[in-house]
């Protein structure tokens, strides 16, 4: 159904049971899924937050903001270099580029370079958000689908869906199977930045937010078969 799509994948999701660093048998089940949607000839980009080495709105309040937002970029290149291994030693070509100039290790990000990597079949995996502070990894993820023309904009999370409250709180939460972009904003739900939202509604991308580890749960997305929450 999606010919080229964003996958925005939760730091914590990759640190699995130990909710710190890389768990290489979550990165070896989710390149399994990757593998899958790109032998179908799908174009994919992905965006890795940080959040299982570093986060920066939870970094002590005497920390200034635009620091800790910078320390939180470097880990998703962490992520993002640790996902282009194992996703190559799978057989995937893979480029890293990066919204801040770190040419060692990856590749500026530069929109026609990245075009041209997708249309030879190459998975794009953007590294430092937005590359400025006081943006989430959402709010990058929404941008890159937007400049790339995505058909969609793939959430896949701890948590299958979008809820009215914190399910982990509230066992009464209730979960959405659909939801509008201005209503989200509206009911300040959690699942997503604002400022992201924001951006997928002004661009007409629609978000699929989902349980990461869900059993073919991207390739299901991908089919647009029903999973999880729509937000469009």
């Amino acid at each position: 159904m999606y010919k080229r799509v964003v996958i925005k994948i939760s730091g914590e999701a990759l640190a699995g049971e130990k909710g710190f660093g890389l768990d290489e048998k979550v990165i070896d089940y989710v390149v399994g899924q990757i593998k899958e949607v790109h032998e179908l000839g799908v174009e994919i980009g992905i965006i890795i937050g940080g959040g299982n080495f570093w986060r920066g709105r939870q970094a002590d309040s005497a920390m200034d903001r635009t620091a800790a937002d910078h320390m939180g970029m470097l880990a998703t290149v962490i992520n993002s270099i640790a996902m282009q291994d194992a996703l190559e030693r799978a057989g995937m070509p893979t480029r890293v580029q990066t919204a801040l100039t770190i040419t060692r290790v990856a590749e500026p990000y530069i929109l026609r370079k990245a075009m041209r990597h997708l249309e030879k079949g190459r998975i794009v995996i953007f590294a430092c958000g937005t590359g400025n502070p006081f943006f989430s990894t959402d709010t990058g993820a929404a941008l890159r689908a937007a400049e790339i023309g995505a058909d969609v904009l793939l959430l896949a999370k701890n948590v299958d869906g979008i809820y009215d409250s914190d399910p982990k709180k509230n066992p009464d939460a209730k979960k959405f199977d659909e939801i509008a972009y201005i209503d989200v904003i509206k009911k300040g739900l959690s699942a997503m930045d604002t400022t992201a939202v924001s951006m997928c509604m002004e661009n007409n991308i629609p978000v699929i937010a989902f349980a990461l580890k869900e059993g073919g749960s991207i390739m299901k997305a991908v089919k647009g078969e029903k999973i999880g929450t729509i937000i469009k």
